[in-house]
């Protein structure tokens, strides 16, 4: 099993990954919900779990907020009295995906797919913070 995060090869029984110590872990490649090991279908929509794919959850979701919000953003918020009280305010939410991303990611190699990917997560990550945003999650192929 390929690590997404440093793309180590690992033997399948692997929790961790050898090269960067990443947390290794399945999920279902049709909805992402984690899989347990000897799982045969996925218990959230219940696909095949021949389909699955391996991920770290060192990933984008499962990284911390202070490791994506730009330092002067984190600091405007967390100077702010509401940051500790907290506030009512009406916000905008923005979803984003990929339309189509599963037949574009079988056209490509994985590392090739990955690198889009991440382009695309700092393209729109950069244009949410720009506007003094926040990223609340990464899922798959979007962005909230």
């Amino acid at each position: 099993m390929n690590c997404t995060n440093c793309g180590k090869d690992n033997s399948p029984d692997s929790a961790f990954c050898e090269g960067c110590g990443a947390k290794l872990e399945a999920s279902c490649s049709s909805c992402g919900a984690a899989l347990n090991a000897d799982a045969k279908f996925c218990r959230k929509c219940g696909t095949a779990v021949d389909s699955v794919s391996l991920k770290t959850a060192a990933g984008p979701a499962a990284r911390s907020p202070r490791e994506y919000t730009p330092k002067h953003l984190a600091d405007k918020i967390l100077q702010s009295k509401s940051a500790l009280e907290g506030e009512r305010k009406q916000v905008t939410v923005l979803f984003a995906d990929v339309k189509g991303s599963m037949e574009l990611a079988e056209q490509l190699d994985p590392e090739e797919w990955h690198t889009i990917l991440d382009r695309f997560f700092a393209i729109l990550t950069d244009g949410v913070h720009r506007f003094e945003g926040t990223v609340n999650q990464y899922t798959g192929d979007g962005i909230m």
